[in-house]
């Protein structure tokens, strides 16, 4: 379950994020932790996300955080980048990452399958398109649960 404070944190986040030309990609505040851990992921969208670009933010970050009083006790911010192996969400991620491995899940079964993986052709308004041997596949976008970059091919 998500945070109440995340919406509040990612309001702010992001035009910081946009005035860095870094975008916010999401937030989870772990409370289960002694100080709690905010973490922001970023990710860079000129070029790959560098150690810089998280240092940047999180001074930003910081500054506006304590201004707006959302977290009242102590806690630690940490900025990120998500990595590689996350969900494919934005057109900007179905462009980048064709061609590559994927992992599909569908909330239920398409063509007898609840997974599919193959390499990414596209996403359009309807499907997502896959290959697989050869064998173009389209997964009906209502039952598409996650699109995953997927390690083992």
């Amino acid at each position: 379950m998500t945070h109440p404070l995340i919406p509040q944190i990612i309001d702010l986040a992001t035009p910081i994020a946009e005035s860095l030309g870094l975008e916010v990609v999401g937030a989870v505040f772990h409370t289960n932790q002694n100080p709690p851990v905010l973490r922001v992921d970023i990710r860079n969208l000129q070029q790959d996300t560098s150690l810089d670009d998280c240092e940047r933010m999180s001074r930003a970050m910081e500054a506006k955080l304590d201004a707006a009083e959302i977290i009242t006790d102590a806690y630690v911010l940490e900025i990120s980048s998500p990595g590689i192996s996350r969900d494919l969400t934005t057109d900007r991620e179905f462009i980048s990452f064709k061609g590559f491995a994927v992992a599909v899940k569908t909330s239920e079964p398409h063509e007898g399958h609840k997974e599919w993986i193959g390499q990414l052709i596209r996403r359009d308004e309807t499907a997502v398109y896959l290959n697989q041997k050869g064998r173009s596949i389209a997964i009906p976008r209502p039952l598409i649960t996650s699109v995953k970059l997927n390690e083992r091919r």
